[in-house]
């Protein structure tokens, strides 16, 4: 039974971070209802398959596997070329398919040749600590609003669904803490149920009949034969490198997550990891989706829950795999109230800021490295206020870096620490 209670904890989690993505990604591109829901169920296919790989032959860590937020940006990218007539909507999204085809090739030609010892290399407590302060940095906004009911029904606050998110919030605090271990050990799902319970007797979800087939199996190249470009390609080769950044950085925390725990974990073999991503990132590009990449997210579930067996994951991503092929199942999920799945996650994302701070307490801090942190903070955050349409324009490899914060404050923390660090350490070699 624990067993049962946790595959479904996990299973929630993987939803809330698998809905919002492509549906954001079918408005941004006009696309139908049915559209839709077919890039969902794709989705789902993508998700379980990618977690079953990279567990039982990748990282084999029980991390959640997410559309990429860097895919994301490009995709809406791509859209806003769409809407001002530069390509066609079938020409981006064969484009988009392509990319992700490349990005692919690129992680399983890194990983067959073994060169993500070099890259591994660059993900100091520093840096790790840094990402992930930008991370929910980055986020935070998207789970104050989605709690806040803004965007849910209107684009105004609407206090009904407020009420009730921060009741759920409230109620998984409370369950987390408890003494009482099954409220503790299954307080998101808990949560979760009981605010979709809410959420329903209120009158407050959304009611959208099926009436498509039971049982299909997921389009390959739904948009059609990939397109080449020589933006797609630049692009791809960039967004492929940021994406092996976000990787290590996110099995770094998990994997520190289990040894401040004191549970053991095997070595993580990078290079298989990376040709895992690659595979993933192909099957993503064969079936129309979003690529994913490991969820940071995960460390802070994990630190809630205290679910470290990979079992449970691996039911939850089964579950995944099998609902994909069950579009009437995809719908159903598909209606979990948005605000509801924001309120379940608020507690473990929230615990990422934690896990920075332990990062930053294992550094000597020096007047550097609190440079490094207030420069790297400021622009990251700072570049999260610029609008998107004061960007137009620019090549679009360049609006992906300036309209993402994590990116940019991430890649001047890793310049700045390799600067001033050698810096610190020229001294000390010539005393030497």
């Amino acid at each position: 039974m624990k067993t049962v209670f946790s595959s479904l904890q996990w299973l929630f989690f993987i939803l809330a971070q698998a809905i919002i993505t492509p549906i954001a990604i079918g408005h941004s591109f006009h696309m139908s209802p049915q559209e839709i829901a077919e890039l969902l169920q794709r989705t789902f296919l993508v998700i379980g398959v990618s977690g079953l790989l990279q567990t039982l032959f990748g990282h084999r860590l029980p991390i959640s596997e997410g559309p990429a937020g860097l895919w994301w940006g490009v995709f809406i990218i791509y859209a806003g070329l769409v809407a001002s007539g530069s390509l066609s909507t079938a020409r981006g999204l064969q484009e988009l398919e392509m990319g992700m085809l490349i990005c692919g090739a690129l992680f399983i030609l890194l990983g067959l040749l073994k060169w993500m010892e070099p890259v591994k290399k660059l993900f100091t407590p520093l840096v790790t600590g840094t990402y992930l302060l930008l991370l929910v940095s980055q986020l935070s906004g998207s789970f104050v609003k989605g709690i806040a009911g803004i965007g849910y029904s209107s684009g105004h606050f609407n206090g009904k669904v407020a009420a009730c998110a921060c009741i759920v919030v409230i109620i998984s605090i409370f369950f987390s803490k408890s003494n009482v271990k099954f409220l503790n050990s299954y307080s998101l799902l808990l949560s979760l149920l009981i605010g979709w319970a809410l959420f329903g007797l209120l009158g407050l979800t959304k009611h959208d009949s099926y009436s498509g087939q039971w049982i299909s199996v997921p389009k390959w190249f739904a948009w059609g034969l990939p397109q080449f470009s020589s933006g797609i390609l630049v692009t791809s080769i960039f967004i492929g490198l940021l994406l092996l950044a976000n990787m290590v950085a996110t099995i770094n925390v998990v994997e520190k997550t289990y040894k401040n725990a004191k549970v053991s974990t095997t070595p993580i073999p990078f290079n298989r990891v990376t040709v895992m991503m690659g595979i993933n990132t192909w099957i993503a590009g064969l079936f129309s989706a979003v690529a994913c990449v490991p969820i940071s997210a995960t460390a802070g579930f994990i630190l809630t829950t205290k679910i470290y067996q990979r079992l449970p994951f691996l039911i939850g991503s089964m579950i995944m795999l099998v609902v994909s092929f069950f579009p009437a199942l995809t719908h159903f999920f598909a209606n979990l109230p948005a605000p509801v799945g924001y309120a379940t996650m608020f507690l473990p994302f929230s615990s990422l800021i934690a896990i920075a701070f332990n990062e930053y307490r294992l550094l000597n801090f020096t007047e550097n490295t609190s440079l490094i942190i207030s420069i790297s903070l400021m622009i990251g955050i700072g570049s999260l206020f610029i609008p998107a349409s004061a960007l137009t324009g620019l090549p679009s490899l360049l609006t992906t870096i300036l309209n993402n914060g994590l990116v940019l404050g991430m890649i001047v923390c890793m310049i700045l620490e390799r600067v001033l660090k050698n810096k610190e350490a020229a001294p000390l070699r010539r005393d030497h």
